[in-house]
């Protein structure tokens, strides 16, 4: 059972999101304005996990909806809240909102070298679809992964 709950994050959480964002990714981060940009931006959806009773979130999900698809932005936590649930807790969540807004496939970016991030979207179900070289900062490969969400009926064909 998982002591993670997740919740939305406003653009007045900002800070905490970019430090989060900061903390998680180093020298790979978006920095602080890019993270306000996406928390503000149109069909993005910002949340935010915490770890059982404590109120300082431990990790985040931006993720966007694009018509019938939408891609994960970014995903991170804290290095000491790693290995603990959070990541798929946010994860979970986000396919969840994904399929109750209509939303078919779901796409994202990892770094090829990325194991331990590569390893949490296998076990949710994503597969490679493509390959971008040299897309990250630090001139890393991205593999593009793509999951297919379960379609809930509509009104129409109940």
């Amino acid at each position: 059972m998982s002591n993670w709950r997740v919740e939305a994050a406003a653009p007045a959480r900002a800070d905490e999101v970019a430090a989060i964002e900061r903390a998680a990714f180093g020298a790979a981060s978006w920095g602080e304005d890019s993270v306000r940009q996406g928390l503000k931006a149109p069909y993005v959806v910002s949340l935010l996990a915490y770890r059982g009773d404590d109120p300082a979130p431990k990790g985040f999900l931006m993720w966007r909806r694009l018509g019938e698809e939408a891609e994960i932005l970014t995903l991170g936590v804290i290095s000491d809240s790693r290995r603990r649930g959070g990541a798929d807790a946010l994860l979970e969540a986000a396919l969840a909102q994904a399929v109750g807004e209509g939303v078919r496939s779901m796409f994202l970016e990892v770094e090829a070298g990325n194991e331990a991030a590569r390893a949490l979207y296998a076990k949710h179900g994503f597969a490679q679809v493509g390959e971008r070289r040299g897309y990250y900062k630090n001139g890393a490969d991205a593999l593009v992964l793509r999951k297919t969400l379960a379609v809930l009926p509509s009104a129409e064909s109940a």
